[in-house]
């Protein structure tokens, strides 16, 4: 199994949830975050006075699937969640070596 980071911008959330319910990957869990890659913030103007954004708002997207589905959950929420600008996200994906399901002990697989 494998544990899918995804970093996103908060827009793309719903298009991005509703991509991945479409291939049945229901469960997941969604955090409001905030940081910077490339882009290194921005400026604003706030009453008349310019200042710099450091920290974007961002969507943490975390969502763990089967090795057999893992290439074509990636592939989907990539295409869900790109605008083709600077400050699109990344993935960043890690081994899952064993999910238990709380309610019932159902481990592996099924417990997702």
């Amino acid at each position: 199994m494998k544990l899918l980071k995804a970093i996103i911008r908060p827009n793309k959330l719903e298009e991005v949830k509703d991509a991945l319910t479409a291939l049945n990957v229901t469960g997941m869990t969604v955090t409001e975050v905030r940081g910077h890659g490339r882009q290194k913030g921005h400026k604003e103007i706030y009453r008349g006075q310019e200042y710099q954004v450091d920290l974007l708002p961002k969507v943490k997207l975390e969502v763990v699937v089967p090795d057999l589905r893992f290439e074509e959950v990636v592939t989907t929420l990539c295409n869900a969640a790109r605008t083709g600008k600077i400050g699109d996200g990344k993935i960043f994906v890690s081994e899952v070596t064993e999910a238990i399901r709380i309610r019932n002990g159902d481990r592996g697989d099924v417990a997702l």
